[in-house]
C-alpha cells in the first residue's frame, strides 16, 4: 500500500529515561568532537562536496519508506555507504548533519532523544559498517566482488546492531523489558536490514560503473568535479520527488511500540516547522512533501558542505 505521506519515526522523547538520554548525548558529542579533529586528516580537499551530497541524498532516501513484511516498514540509514565513501569519521559528520536536521526542522526523533538517534545511527552504524567492511574487503583480498558482499553484510549488520543497541537503551529506560524489547527489534531489523543492504548494493553497483574511484582507499580518491556535485543533487531531488510513495506502514520502531504497548509514552515535539516532512499551508499533501523533501535536501547539504570547508579551512592536520 502507498500514502502520500512518508511514516518516520526516530525513537520520540518519552521513550528512553532522561539519564540514558542525557548519556547517549554525552558519548555522542565526544563522538562528534573527535570526528571533526579528524575529518579533516581524512578528507582530501576534492573529497569536501561529496560529505554534502552524500549527506542530501541520504536524507532523500530516508523518504522512501519500503515495505516489510508483517504490516511495517523500513527506511534506508545509510551509515554503511557514507563509511564506504567517506569513511568513519566524515561518515558520522554526514550522519550527525542528517539526524541533527530531521529533528530540529521536520520534527522527526525527539530533541533530548536525539543525543541517542546520533548515537544510533551515526557511531554505531558508522563503527560496525567500517569494521564489517575492511574486516571482509581483507579476508576476499581486493576481489572486484568483494565490494559487494562486504558492502551488503555491513549494511545490514549496521540496521541489525544499531537495532539491538535501541531495545537494551528501551530496557535501561524501562521502557520495554530487555527480552521483549531485544528480540522485538532484532527480528523486523533482520529483515529492515535486508532492504539496507539491498539499496546499498545498487549504490555500489552505481557507483562501480560511473566513478569507480570514489571506492577506491581515501589516499586514492578523486572524488572531485562537477559530475559529482551535480548528479548526487540530481539523485536526491528525484528521491525527494519520490517522497510520497512512501509505505504507509509503521517503521520498525513504531511497529515494536505498538505491538509491545508503549506507543503512548511517546511526547510529541516542543515546536513545529515542518512537523511529518509535510510543508505546512500547502493544500495538496503530495506536493507539501516533495517540497518539504527538497528543502531538507538543501538544508542538509548546505550544512553538511559547510561543516566540511571549515574543518578543512581552519583544523591543522592531527597525527
Amino acid at each position: 500500500m502507498l500514502t502520500w505521506k512518508p511514516v518516520f519515526m526516530h525513537i520520540p522523547d518519552g521513550f528512553l529515561s532522561v539519564w540514558v538520554s542525557i548519556l547517549l548525548w554525552i558519548v555522542s558529542i565526544l563522538v562528534i568532537a573527535y570526528a571533526l579533529r579528524r575529518v579533516n586528516q581524512d578528507l582530501g580537499e576534492r573529497q569536501v562536496p561529496l560529505m554534502g551530497v552524500l549527506a542530501a541524498a541520504i536524507f532523500a532516501g530516508q523518504m522512501l519508506n519500503f515495505t516489510v513484511a508483517g504490516g511495517t516498514s523500513g527506511h534506508l540509514m545509510g551509515a554503511a555507504i557514507a563509511t564506504i565513501l567517506l569513511g568513519p569519521w566524515a561518515a558520522v559528520l554526514v550522519m550527525t548533519t542528517v539526524v541533527g536536521v530531521q529533528a530540529l526542522i521536520f520534527q522527526d526523533g525527539g530533541l533530548l532523544a536525539l543525543g541517542a538517534n546520533i548515537f544510533n545511527m551515526g557511531v554505531v552504524g558508522v563503527a560496525v559498517s567500517y569494521m564489517v567492511y575492511r574486516s571482509l574487503q581483507k579476508l576476499v583480498g581486493g576481489k572486484s566482488w568483494g565490494v559487494f558482499v562486504s558492502g551488503f553484510s555491513a549494511a545490514w549488520l549496521s540496521i541489525f546492531i544499531a537495532a539491538l543497541g535501541v531495545g537494551l537503551q528501551l530496557a535501561l529506560s524501562g521502557t520495554s523489558p530487555a527480552n521483549i524489547a531485544v528480540p522485538a527489534m532484532a527480528g523486523i531489523h533482520a529483515l529492515i536490514g535486508l532492504g539496507e543492504g539491498l539499496i546499498t548494493l545498487g549504490a555500489l553497483a552505481f557507483i562501480q560503473a560511473t566513478r569507480k574511484d570514489l571506492l577506491q582507499t581515501t589516499e586514492a580518491r578523486t572524488a572531485g568535479g562537477a559530475a559529482v556535485w551535480i548528479g548526487g543533487l540530481v539523485i536526491a531531488a528525484l528521491l525527494a520527488i519520490l517522497s510520497p510513495l512512501a509505505s504507509a506502514h509503521p517503521d520498525g520502531l513504531e511497529w515494536v511500540a505498538e505491538q509491545k504497548g508503549f506507543l503512548d509514552t511517546a511526547q510529541g515535539p516542543l515546536y513545529e516547522i515542518i512537523p511529518d516532512y509535510v510543508l505546512p499551508g500547502i493544500n495538496n499533501e503530495a506536493a507539501a512533501t516533495i517540497l518539504a523533501g527538497i528543502i531538507g535536501v538543501l538544508i542538509v547539504f548546505g550544512v553538511a558542505l559547510a561543516v566540511a570547508y571549515a574543518r578543512r579551512k581552519n583544523q591543522p592536520s592531527v597525527s
